[in-house]
């Protein structure tokens, strides 16, 4: 009997990446790029749509990155071409806002627009984008782009890469992503795909902006992601449904953020039947956070798997983001050696991701692989996950 099938999603060669893209920006253009510039995806490990609620988070970045060739021009055309899609995109400097790209260079537009409108300007621009990041895989591929692409301007426009300026290329790669591409997301993709440090998760405060480097040091035990390959599109409006219901909660509770109330029992009483599953995940998911980054720092595995399961139930069950293929994942990586999992990102799709004793993940892969096959759904895209650095120029 065959064995089944998955993909190995590959990051690549950052430095031989980077090479052949420069060599593709050539053809397409005839000059040579005025750099290569990266930003990577990332999984979340715990800390799930609580972004917009001024919550905690303990995302890491991937090896698996997007990488942006930009080239300034002499006149006041952007042009933007991906080796991933199909016919490249053209517009001009003043028609770059909300309402006036759509699709996916609309993520692109939007950054070069969101620098403009903070004074950081370079004039026309060519674009040549290679993205490692699964569309669609809640791996935040659109982050990747925005982050790569505004750390090109950025430095192009003769401002150096350092902390604080990234903390001015997450904003206006929010703006892109809210105002032009339409995903009303909260932060959390494009601070991590700056501030990613090898070797480490973030953690991140969502009200204060303050950021901690965790380290991940767990010996023995591997992070397994799964891209179910079930479609994730944070424009469609399911996103944007459980953000409402939040903010009219708070709004009920007279607090500016769910982050700020202070006797969950007594909020949970307060707000209508609507609104109160998703009070109870956005609560209980904020205590997971600190729980988890304390099992992390103390190489707990079985209390920080303990914590992936409870995350991924309250997920389902009360904020109702999860789908039948993200609960398959779970549910058969546990049965296969799996210390935890929980689906990742924003839901309705995407990503799963394991906590997996090194000499059980074939066991898992195979596992999941099998299960999906069982139900006629395509095969699945795996890769092991270990901290990357964030945004970064490599040419």
């Amino acid at each position: 009997m065959p064995q089944p099938h998955f993909d190995l999603l590959d990051a690549g060669d950052p430095a031989a990446l980077a090479a052949a893209l420069a060599d593709r920006f050539r053809a397409v253009h005839d000059r040579d790029p005025d750099g290569v510039w990266v930003a990577p995806g990332r999984v979340n490990l715990i800390g799930e749509h609580v972004d917009y609620n001024g919550g905690l988070c303990l995302p890491m970045a991937l090896p698996h990155a997007t990488y942006a060739a930009v080239g300034r021009r002499d006149d006041d055309l952007v042009t933007v071409t991906s080796l991933q899609q199909g016919s490249p995109w053209t517009g001009t400097l003043d028609t770059l806002g909300p309402g006036e790209v759509t699709g996916w260079p609309s993520y692109v537009a939007g950054v070069v627009w969101a620098l403009r409108e903070q004074g950081t300007g370079t004039g026309g621009l060519d674009v040549v984008v290679d993205s490692r990041v699964p569309v669609g895989a809640g791996l935040s591929s659109s982050a990747a782009l925005e982050c790569s692409v505004a750390a090109a301007v950025l430095e192009l426009a003769g401002e150096p890469l350092d902390d604080d300026s990234r903390m001015r290329l997450v904003g206006a790669s929010m703006r892109a992503e809210n105002e032009v591409a339409g995903a009303a997301t909260g932060g959390l993709d494009q601070t991590i795909a700056m501030y990613g440090e090898t070797g480490h998760a973030l953690l991140l405060d969502c009200r204060s902006w303050a950021r901690r480097q965790v380290p991940w040091a767990l010996d023995g035990v591997d992070l397994l992601v799964v891209d179910t390959r079930a479609t994730h599109d944070l424009s469609d409006g399911g996103y944007e449904s459980r953000r409402r219901d939040c903010e009219r909660a708070a709004a009920a509770l007279g607090v500016e953020t769910l982050r700020d109330v202070r006797d969950a029992e007594a909020a949970l009483a307060a707000v209508g039947d609507a609104e109160r599953p998703r009070v109870r995940h956005v609560l209980s998911e904020i205590e997971r956070v600190r729980v988890a980054v304390d099992q992390l720092e103390a190489g707990d595995l079985t209390g920080l798997g303990a914590s992936f399961l409870a995350s991924h139930a309250s997920l389902r069950d009360d904020y109702e983001v999860s789908c039948e293929e993200l609960d398959v994942v779970v549910q058969t990586a546990v049965a296969a050696g799996a210390l935890g999992a929980r689906m990742t990102g924003g839901g309705f799709g995407g990503s799963a991701i394991a906590l997996v004793p090194h000499d059980k993940v074939p066991d898992v892969e195979l596992a999941v692989a099998a299960a999906f096959a069982e139900r006629g759904w395509p095969a699945p895209g795996m890769l092991t996950a270990t901290p990357g650095p964030g945004a970064r120029r490599l040419l």
